[in-house]
């Protein structure tokens, strides 16, 4: 397998060639490794690449599909996002949550991405082995964070599929940026080490059909077929209210315009239906009451107000499984000399706060070459709403792409 073929690959049909002995899981893991090396010098996406470790475990894989087990992501390489002390390699692999799980798919973890380095307060950026992590669309630009080297590993086609965790955005905000799928899940359905309860594991992907598979195989989520849901069929399209700024952020034009172009992409395919003016969607903002339970000695009394009312608005708006829409992001890539005095969190951290899930999906480009994303958030426990409109997205045009190699 060549790595240009491998790159354009889905986890999906990478796993299915695996399974059906088209190819060996040590031959994708090749082409993984191979494309890694050539791209990873400019990208500086990995902190860690365990090429040795990769090899072992593929050649393991290879063993259990030939003896008959039935493995529903065997064989694809996967990059796991770096714990706060570097690589998150050991402890992650044996560990019973999202990881362990992928592993148990079949998948082939081959390095650890990464994250955010010390010495400055802002997260939206990653510093890899080799330096910071650039931005695959454009290099002097930041991919986002913290789960830097995931969005832009996936981006780039080194790996198809990426973990991720988001406490603030972490996931959707750099997926944007990177111009790929990160989906944040609801608080509290898989295990996460974050003892404020503001974080929930994520996933980075590039097409529906690999959320659906992490979808199934991590959380447990059972995903409808393509017939049913978001505009494909008796159900009709999803009712959905449209806000460019949530009522408080300052959201950049050119953002909000690329966002509710995707928008309209999606209405003019019957996936979503918009209900109720834009200026509904308003709620408090949720910066300050995040920061407070954050802080070891925070306001949390006003931190808690803040969150029951954003509560009690969200599932307002959100209620009978309508959904939610907003630029993913108020601002485009910043460089890489930090963002300044905007938060790149505005419109993500709100769903930290309540737990809904939130999915950011490309939405297209700005002028000056940046990817933008369109964010959908969902009632609790909606991942399986999300998945069926971001399907539908697929079909409205609204694809990953891989960006051409500098």
């Amino acid at each position: 397998m060549d790595g240009e073929t491998y790159a354009g690959l889905p986890a999906v049909a990478i796993a299915g060639a695996v399974a059906r002995r088209e190819v060996s899981a040590a031959e994708v893991v090749e082409a993984a490794l191979g494309r890694i090396a050539r791209l990873e010098p400019s990208l500086r996406a990995f902190r860690e690449v365990w090429a040795d470790r990769a090899r072992a475990r593929a050649a393991e894989v290879d063993r259990r599909v030939a003896a008959g087990e039935r493995l529903p992501l065997a064989g694809v390489p996967i990059g796991v996002k770096a714990g706060a002390k570097g690589a998150a390699g050991t402890p992650a692999w044996a560990s019973a949550g999202p990881v362990g799980r992928l592993l148990a798919a079949g998948c082939v973890p081959v390095g650890a991405t990464s994250v955010p380095g010390p010495g400055t307060p802002w997260r939206t950026w990653g510093l890899g082995a080799g330096g910071r992590t650039a931005n695959p669309w454009r290099p002097d630009r930041s991919p986002g964070g913290s789960s830097a080297g995931s969005a832009a590993a996936v981006a780039a086609g080194m790996v198809p599929l990426a973990t991720g965790a988001d406490g603030a955005g972490s996931v959707r905000i750099p997926a944007a940026w990177c111009g790929v799928l990160g989906l944040k899940t609801t608080n509290g359905l898989l295990p996460v080490a974050d003892r404020s309860g503001l974080a929930a594991p994520g996933v980075l992907v590039r097409c529906a059909a690999d959320l659906a598979a992490w979808l199934e195989c991590v959380a447990g989520v059972p995903v409808r077929s393509s017939g049913e849901g978001a505009g494909g069929g008796a159900g009709g399209p999803v009712a959905a209210v449209w806000s460019p700024d949530l009522g408080f952020a300052e959201s950049d034009p050119e953002v909000v315009r690329v966002a509710r172009a995707a928008v309209d992409r999606l209405i003019a395919a019957g996936a979503v239906r918009l209900e109720r003016p834009a200026g509904e969607a308003v709620l408090l903002d949720p910066g300050p009451a995040w920061l407070a339970l954050r802080a070891p000695h925070g306001d949390r009394a006003a931190a808690e107000r803040t969150r029951a009312e954003n509560d009690a608005r969200l599932d307002a708006l959100l209620a009978g499984g309508r959904l939610l829409l907003t630029p993913a992001t108020p601002n485009r890539p910043h460089g890489h000399d930090g963002p300044g005095g905007r938060y790149s969190t505005a419109l993500t951290w709100a769903f930290n706060l309540s737990g809904h899930p939130a999915v950011s999906v490309p939405a297209g480009f700005t002028g000056d070459g940046c990817p933008a994303g369109l964010q959908i958030a969902a009632l609790r426990g909606g991942e399986a709403l999300l998945a069926s409109v971001v399907r539908a997205a697929e079909g409205a045009g609204l694809v990953v792409r891989v960006p051409g190699e500098a």
